[in-house]
């Protein structure tokens, strides 16, 4: 593995506050706007990545260390926050996010994992067999992911107004 666990500590303590100093204090058009029918709104990233700190990492993380591949993990349901955090507003969203990831890198450093423990494996619903360190890297991406499809929707916003220099602007192409 090339990430060192250090590393994607750093990497995940920062997604909070860039996200924070992205969207506040953004107007509602800014934080609603998706790429289509099955996507995410700038908001509805957020909810998304509350229920992954929920149920996903540290959750699948407990689970490949204490079943290994005896116990599958649960299937995640990328939608599920919809309904729970239709009332809540953005920055609400981000407090609880914050919150969570802080508890959540916590939880990772106390669990003193060396690298032998990046090699245990767990299996996925879907992906099948899958190890420790591969859990931690798909969160560290998965967060990236997230931040670059923020900007790619909120880029959208600019589209029409953007005139000729649209075909400079790869996040619009």
């Amino acid at each position: 593995m090339n990430l060192r666990l250090d590393e994607i500590v750093e990497a995940l303590a920062r997604t909070p506050p860039a996200l924070r100093a992205l969207l506040l204090p953004l107007p509602g058009s800014w934080l609603t706007g998706n790429e289509g029918p099955g996507t995410f709104s700038p908001r509805d990233v957020l909810g998304h990545l509350i229920l992954g700190e929920e149920t996903d990492w540290i959750p699948r993380a407990r689970i490949i260390l204490e079943h290994g591949e005896s116990h599958p993990f649960d299937p995640f349901d990328r939608f599920g926050f919809r309904e729970r955090d239709a009332g809540l507003t953005v920055a609400e969203l981000l407090d609880r996010f914050g919150t969570l990831r802080q508890e959540n890198l916590a939880e990772l450093e106390s669990l003193r994992l060396g690298p032998e423990d990046l090699e245990r494996k767990g299996v996925h619903p879907e992906l099948g067999r899958v190890t420790l360190g591969q859990l931690l890297a798909t969160w560290v991406a998965h967060d990236l992911d997230h931040v670059a499809q923020i900007a790619r929707v909120m880029a959208r916003r600019c589209q029409e107004d953007v005139g000729p220099w649209r075909a400079f602007l790869r996040i619009l192409q």
